[in-house]
Parts: structure tokens; sequence; C-alpha cells
């Protein structure tokens, strides 16, 4: 079943720079289809669209974070938007830091390097100051941005700052991952009736045509992904298109054995099980960002645009703690905050000085309202040897590991 996908309208053109860029990516795109026998599973087509070398959005040199398309960046993240963001999250961590005498934290996927440079500044500030800060960051751009991020706002900081090749043996400390499990591939399928009315299913990938990338539907007749399950209750003829989290839950369970001691901490947007297999949400949740402009074709311009999906929290809870980990909490990003002592920290800003209380707010307001980011990103907390204290101070009110 071939599909064209709906081609965005009224979206920036880019630059010939870039242009050249995405043709060089299609053409890469074109001959993985070609080698695959003509036909691509979709999480594969992502993995390459955001990571093949030298090319992938993620493995090439685009800005991505900030806060404005004019600053030729996608999208924006709660460290971009906010300094409040890593403040409070520094209480978490400095109270992990007390806790544990391992004072280290290892970032996955730190983007721009603003929340590690915002971190260190506020663990320092808090009395919990960071000993060592590692990055696992791959693209050689990227490292080189965090490091210019870091040396401009925390210069005296920069030398407890390493980045890594390789994911240690063993690790100790606070492990933290801010909207890293969206941007990994997923599987899309199709629930529709056959001729007698029946559901079966297909999975989705993507072929080459003459007019450019399509979407091909293929009939699958293996065992079903086990999440699926949750939509067996669905009316036999009701379409019904989602995705599967399975490099998720592997990335869980392959940084979970690196864990010797400490707290893994993941923030990112999406829902439990029973939330993201919802009957209504029948269009799943794939997604695409292309300088602040949100739309839903992935065969755009690849390498210039974020693919992403929601991130569903009960298989990465299952994945956890089938590894041996924890699960110590888990609650929207908003209660995280509150309970963290965001509140208190934007008390100490001046009402009277409208040019600082006044942007300060609306961004406070931006990461807590449930319009906003507030209710839709979580945090799920994970532990290995945390067993002698009670618990961690962001989820001391509104925990909902038990909706996992």
């Amino acid at each position: 079943m071939n599909q064209a996908a709906p081609k965005p309208h009224s979206l920036p053109v880019p630059e010939t720079d870039a242009l050249e860029h995405s043709r060089r990516l299609t053409a890469y795109l074109a001959d993985a289809i070609d080698a695959d026998g003509g036909w691509l599973p979709f999480d594969r087509f992502m993995e390459l669209a955001l990571y093949a070398p030298g090319l992938g959005y993620y493995a090439a040199g685009a800005a991505k974070f900030g806060r404005l398309a004019a600053d030729g960046s996608d999208f924006v993240t709660a460290p971009e938007l906010t300094p409040f963001f890593a403040r409070t999250l520094a209480r978490q961590i400095g109270e992990i830091f007390e806790q544990t005498g391992d004072a280290q934290v290892l970032e996955f996927g730190a983007g721009s390097g603003r929340l590690a440079a915002d971190l260190l500044l506020a663990l320092e500030a808090e009395g919990t100051p960071c000993e060592q800060y590692s990055i696992m960051e791959l693209s050689g751009e990227l490292r080189a941005r965090q490091r210019a991020t870091i040396e401009k706002a925390a210069p005296h900081l920069l030398d407890r700052v390493t980045w890594l090749d390789q994911l240690p043996d063993a690790f100790h400390g606070t492990m933290i991952g801010n909207e890293v499990l969206d941007a990994m591939p997923v599987r899309l399928w199709a629930r529709r009736p056959d001729a007698n009315g029946q559901p079966v299913w297909f999975e989705r990938g993507v072929v080459l045509t003459a007019e450019g990338f399509a979407w091909e539907e293929r009939l699958y007749t293996g065992p079903l992904p086990e999440a699926l399950d949750a939509l067996a209750d669905l009316p036999p003829t009701q379409e019904y298109l989602t995705e599967t989290h399975e490099a998720a839950a592997a990335f869980v369970r392959s940084v979970a054995p690196l864990l010797a001691r400490g707290v893994l901490l993941l923030i990112d947007y999406g829902f439990p099980a029973r939330e993201y297999y919802h009957p209504q949400r029948a269009s799943g949740t794939l997604m695409c960002h292309y300088r602040h402009h949100a739309h839903d074709d992935p065969f755009y311009y690849p390498g210039l645009q974020d693919i992403t999906a929601h991130v569903e929290f009960s298989g990465i809870a299952d994945a956890g703690v089938e590894a041996g980990l924890d699960l110590l909490g888990f609650t929207s990003q908003a209660r995280f905050l509150m309970n963290a002592g965001i509140v208190d920290l934007m008390s100490a800003l001046d009402p009277t000085d409208p040019k600082t209380f006044l942007p300060a707010a609306a961004a406070a307001q931006k990461l807590l309202s449930e319009a906003e980011m507030g209710e839709l990103f979580k945090v799920i907390a994970f532990g290995r040897a945390m067993d002698e204290w009670a618990g961690l101070v962001g989820f001391v009110n509104g925990d909902r590991s038990h909706a996992l």
C-alpha cells in the first residue's frame, strides 16, 4: 500500500548550502532504500535521517536549539528557555550528591551545552558543586558548541567537564537525559480492517518514487510488539496509526548496568501506555520541527529538520526495572519543578524590575502551565543502591509511578 506523505506548506525555504546538504542526505537515504530491497522500515529511515555520519540532522553542523527561527534553530528546549530550569534541577541533583557522596553528573545528548553550563553554576551556588561533569556526545560539531557555551558561561568550571566517546564501565552519581528519548527511532504501525472487517496490522516503511520518498505499508505477520496489546479492544473496523519504542527501551537497558550507585533522571514529553495507546490517539504522535514550525512530513528536506515522537513511559519504566534499576518516581514536569523549589527561586526576583521579572515569569509559566510544557513533559527517575533514604524531593508530591 503506497501513500505519499502530505507536503507541509508555508515553511521557510532553506538556504542554498542547506539545500545541497539535504540533497546529499536524500541521495544517501535513497541508496539505503535500494540496498534494502526498495523498502526501508521507518525506524531505520529515521535513524539515518537523524544520525547518518556527517549528514544526519544531529550529526551535521546546523543550528538546532534556540528560542527563535531567526537564529537558525528549529525548536526550543527547557534549558534554552530559562536558567530556572537548571537551577531547580540542581536542587534535586544536589540532594542526590549529599545522599550518595558522589558529586558526578553524566549527561546524554547535551544539545547546545546550555543545561550543562547552568547546572554547573547552579550546583556551585547551592553549595553542592559538581566534581566531574561528563557528556556523552558523538557529534564533533555539538561537542565544540557545548564547549563554547560552557567556556563562555562558566569558564572557571570548564576543567570539570569531559566528553566521552563511549559509555564508562561503571558510574557513581546522577545520569541525566533531557529530551533524549524522543529523538530515538520509532517503528510505525497501521491497523486496518481487512475485506472481512477484521483488524490486521501493517508496518510502515519508506520507498522511493518518481515524486520522492513515500510511505508503503506491508502486512505484518510476525509477533506484534507487546505494547500494541493495549489496542486489542478497539472496534475491529477502527483504523489506527501509532509507534513503538524499541530503541528508547534499548537505550535504558544499555545504560542501566553502568549505574553502580545513584540516579538516572529522564525528562521528556509523552504519556504512560494507557494514555499513549488511547482509542482517540488514532493518528500517532510522529512530528517534525523545522525553524520553529511543527508539521508531520518526515520526508521534508531530510537533514534539515528534527523528527520525533512522544515517549511511551510505561515501556521505559519496564525497561529500567527489567535491567535491575529501582523506579524512584514518575510525575509531570510542573509537579517535579514545584516540588524541587522553582517557586522559591522565582520569588527571589524583583517584580518591580519588569525587564528582568516579566521574561523570567513568562518562561517559568511555559515550564509549568498545563497548556504548555508543564503537563505534557514528564520526569522519570530510576536508582540503584538508594534504599537507605526516603526518596527524591522532586517526587515528594504527585508521584504517578502507580499509573505506569
